[in-house]
């Protein structure tokens, strides 16, 4: 189905093809172009960590960190329940297995009850910033002192919020805050975690390139056209966010007094609009209608096939699931395109 207001879309408002441009013209489009180092260093300086590993996908980059941690068969990472299931699948491709904690009020990682999840295999914990929210990261950086944990983070939907784990990690589909169609990156201050993220991504080489490979890696690499595009919108990051801030103050504003709406905690940093709806699937009917794509909450992990457990039903995080969803959200956004959307909802509910 097409929709004349999509949930998301790039927004390409810079040098994105003139740096792509010169990458196609140099020649230099692999990996080793050298917009790849570029991307790299300006990510990492925008969030003041000393290294960044570019890679091919969000699910890559946690991967790569829990690698380069050491994680791997007999260990335990602690994930939330509220998440998309990359978080829990980059834990299992490394052997390891995913121990899930339930959601709060704000959808983030109940802080709370992490330590009764702890057992003696606990290697890492996986706090994920949702739809843009900074989870309590002052707690779990405690939490992981206090249990001597590592701490991998996943930004995929919070670029700007500075990092302050061992390893931080981030999406660029193109759904993301910024973006480079498909990537990912890493961030982390210790030298010695970049380079086994960089050694493992491509596809662990030795230095001589004698073709004598002594670990299991992959093939996880960023083309320097992909870096290009992520450079580009790094160089805009601050405007980018900006300009989603007004566009979540104009959705407080359109959406506020209507009966059947709840909406959300603000967010440190607006990746999507989500907000919480009496007849959900109703009004999405209604407004998929009018031409207004909207998309469902993630579901708990414990409901997932690959991690089913008898007892989601009775998680903080399916009681958001089965009535949450998000709207429109993307930089391109106006204000005559919110007006359009949040007068259609007011209109569903009988909200003057």
């Amino acid at each position: 189905m097409s929709f004349t207001h999509p949930v998301s879309r790039p927004w390409l408002g810079g040098r994105e093809l003139d740096y792509v441009t010169e990458a196609v013209s140099d020649g230099w489009i692999s990996s080793q172009g050298p917009y790849v180092r570029r991307f790299e260093e300006g990510f990492a300086r925008y969030n003041g960590v000393a290294h960044g590993v570019a890679c091919s996908s969000g699910t890559t980059a946690l991967t790569l960190a829990l690698r380069a941690l050491g994680v791997g068969p007999g260990d335990e990472v602690i994930v939330p329940e509220f998440t998309m299931i990359a978080s829990a699948w980059a834990v299992t491709y490394t052997g390891a297995t995913p121990v899930f904690v339930d959601c709060g009020d704000d959808l983030n990682i109940d802080v709370s009850l992490i330590e009764e999840k702890i057992t003696p295999r606990t290697k890492v914990i996986l706090p994920v910033h949702i739809y843009g929210r900074r989870c309590d990261m002052d707690a779990i950086m405690d939490i992981a002192l206090q249990y001597n944990l590592r701490v991998v983070e996943d930004s995929a939907e919070a670029h700007g919020v500075r990092p302050v784990g061992d390893i931080a990690c981030f999406s660029l589909f193109a759904n993301k805050i910024i973006t480079a169609g498909e990537g990912g990156i890493c961030l982390t201050e210790d030298p010695r975690l970049a380079e086994q993220m960089a050694h493992l991504r491509a596809m662990a080489f030795t230095k001589d390139h004698s073709f004598l490979h002594k670990k299991l890696a992959y093939n996880f690499r960023m083309t320097s056209m992909q870096a290009a595009v992520a450079l580009a919108q790094t160089e805009q990051l601050d405007t980018i966010l900006a300009t989603r801030r007004e566009i979540e103050r104009r959705y407080d504003e359109g959406l506020r007094g209507i009966d059947g709406i709840t909406t959300m905690p603000a967010r440190d940093v607006l990746w999507m609009y989500d907000l919480r709806a009496e007849r959900r699937e109703e009004l999405r009917d209604f407004l998929a209608a009018e031409g207004i794509e909207t998309r469902v909450f993630f579901k708990p992990m414990s409901r997932q096939p690959g991690y089913y457990d008898a007892d989601w039903p009775s998680l903080n995080a399916s009681r958001f699931s089965e009535d949450g969803f998000y709207l429109p959200t993307h930089t391109g956004l106006t204000a005559q395109d919110q007006e359009f959307i949040t007068g259609r909802i007011r209109k569903f509910y009988g909200a003057a």
